[in-house]
């Protein structure tokens, strides 16, 4: 895609990109929730269930300390912007010169974490009451860092590409790629699972069982990169690290703004480190938790976060030409897309997450009874991913103005608040409801990372309008019309409560149509309302 393309960035274009990257991630992320099914059936509700979910997660998270997601944000609009000025040759030089100073930083963070193995064994398995079975847990664990480690260089070439891709606007291989490391770990959780036995904890854990799982999991993230890395290649963006960074003035600036927004991602990531290192406190809890928050970010970066990214091009551009009417109309039409994408979901998920927690739930971790808090917080988590998609939709928009400032702010109060929720759950019983508040601070985070973000961008898009009120009067029809068939759905979960088999089906068929429903009062509600404008415009014609 051109820089003319992206100057013809309109709504249809838009749209578009938003089901591109909603189609393929929804992919991913279906894998995603079967991958924590997977293990939490072969791995049990134990304490090893709980280290080798964690620290599957924490090399992404350690990366997110470095850049993560905020990679893109700050990159994207830099190389759209040197596309505009030296073409293709001038983005592969920023490029060059942003992996170089990534990779340095991704190794020396590396050898780091490797070093700091025991110190993050400890964290893992401080909850383990047995000291016998914490003392081996943490040399278990210590060994799983150590082969998970080399993950955070792979993530940062991983997440080159991917920003590589999304400059160009191009959204599908980025979006579907990550597909390819639950793909090889699910076979190898199963295959390993039927060699060494299912529901060992740390006491029983063979040392073969961490080695395979650690070695595959390290393998599926390399094929990741490997794949993001081709997209790039096939775009014409993929340049060779270059150490030369501090004589280019633009790398010089992307770095610094990498650098300010750190925190942006890393708040997060550190929070949900502590959110799962107190699940790890209850026996199998970080599969609640954790698949609680994979659920919720599957249901936003399908819906709410696959518009943000989207979007983003296309209001860097507005920002960069300091087009602020057209900035102002790139803001409205994401919130629309985003609020219309997300609304469904909060209530088909919202009134139905009792059937939903069992069927996710299985094997041992179902007879622990984790099918109840699992509802809880699935029903959290519906809310979450609205709340969450439109706190992505701003913090996209400030970085398409080069404003770090305020989503750095913002993640730091997000931090904050999570933190000092999830302390109180501490003082509770250690079982199903301590999970459900740690969830719930996760959303209680969100919302105060929203309303600071929204705050500044509110004042940012001054004298432009800040809310489109018809496609959201639309979107609100639309989703009462669905609130019958989803109230219908949960009263055939209580007339045959745990009955998988009736809940899978009743779900497969009510979902699609009560999304049927949607869409078409969504449209006959959104035609209805442009017709209505439409003679309102004439009328004030007429008059004056």
């Amino acid at each position: 895609m051109t820089v003319a393309a992206l100057e013809g960035e309109s709504s249809p274009s838009t749209a578009r990109n938003s089901v591109t990257v909603a189609g393929w991630t929804l992919v991913s992320r279906v894998t995603g929730v079967l991958r924590v099914m997977v293990v939490g059936p072969v791995l049990g509700a134990t304490y090893f269930a709980n280290v080798f979910q964690t620290s599957y997660l924490l090399p992404h998270l350690v990366f997110t300390l470095i850049a993560g997601p905020v990679l893109a944000m700050v990159l994207v609009p830099t190389v759209v912007r040197a596309i505009g000025a030296g073409g293709a040759v001038r983005a592969r030089e920023v490029l060059g010169g942003v992996s170089g100073w990534l990779l340095t930083v991704a190794a020396m963070v590396t050898v780091l974490l490797m070093i700091l193995s025991p110190v993050v064994a400890w964290t893992l398995n401080f909850g383990i009451p047995d000291p016998v079975a914490r003392g081996r847990g943490m040399w278990l664990t210590t060994l799983l860092v150590l082969l998970i480690s080399p993950q955070i260089l792979l993530y940062a070439l991983a997440h080159l590409g991917i920003a590589a891709q999304q400059a160009r606007g191009r959204f599908a291989l980025a979006a579907g790629a990550p597909i390819v490391e639950n793909l090889i770990l699910i076979p190898t959780v199963i295959v390993a699972g039927w060699c060494y036995g299912t529901g060992l904890d740390v006491e029983h854990v063979p040392v073969g069982l961490v080695i395979v799982l650690g070695a595959a999991s390290t393998a599926a993230v390399a094929l990741h990169a490997a794949v993001q890395l081709v997209g790039a290649t096939r775009l014409g963006m993929l340049s060779w690290p270059s150490m030369r960074w501090r004589h280019d003035p633009e790398v010089r600036a992307v770095v610094r703004r990498l650098v300010r927004s750190v925190g942006v991602a890393a708040w997060p990531a550190a929070a949900m480190y502590v959110l799962l290192t107190l699940a790890g406190t209850v026996r199998g809890g970080v599969f609640v938790v954790q698949l609680a928050h994979t659920v919720f970010f599957s249901l936003s970066f399908v819906s709410a976060r696959a518009v943000s990214m989207a979007a983003l091009p296309g209001m860097a551009h507005a920002a960069h030409h300091e087009d602020g009417t057209t900035f102002g109309s790139q803001w409205r039409q994401g919130l629309s897309y985003v609020l219309i994408a997300s609304l469904p979901l909060l209530v088909l998920l919202g009134l139905n997450s009792g059937p939903t927690a069992s069927l996710l739930t299985a094997g041992e971790p179902r007879h622990a009874g984790f099918v109840g808090p699992l509802t809880a917080c699935l029903a959290i988590a519906a809310v979450a991913q609205l709340v969450g998609g439109i706190h992505d939709l701003g913090r996209q928009a400030l970085f398409a103005r080069l404003d770090d400032r305020i989503p750095r702010r913002a993640s730091e109060i997000a931090f904050g608040v999570t933190i000092a929720v999830a302390g109180v759950a501490l003082l509770l019983p250690a079982d199903g409801t301590r999970l459900v508040w740690l969830v719930m601070a996760n959303l209680v985070g969100e919302l105060a990372a929203a309303g600071t973000v929204l705050i500044r961008l509110r004042r940012t898009i001054l004298p432009e309008r800040f809310l489109e009120p018809r496609p959201l009067a639309a979107a609100l029809v639309a989703t009462a019309a669905i609130v019958p068939v989803a109230a219908a759905l949960h009263w055939t979960e209580q007339i045959n409560p745990h009955d998988r088999f009736t809940d899978l089906a009743f779900l497969a068929v009510g979902a699609p149509v009560a999304l049927g429903i949607y869409v078409l009062v969504l449209r006959m509600a959104t035609r209805r309302m442009q017709r209505r404008g439409l003679v309102s415009a004439v009328s004030r014609s007429a008059a004056r």
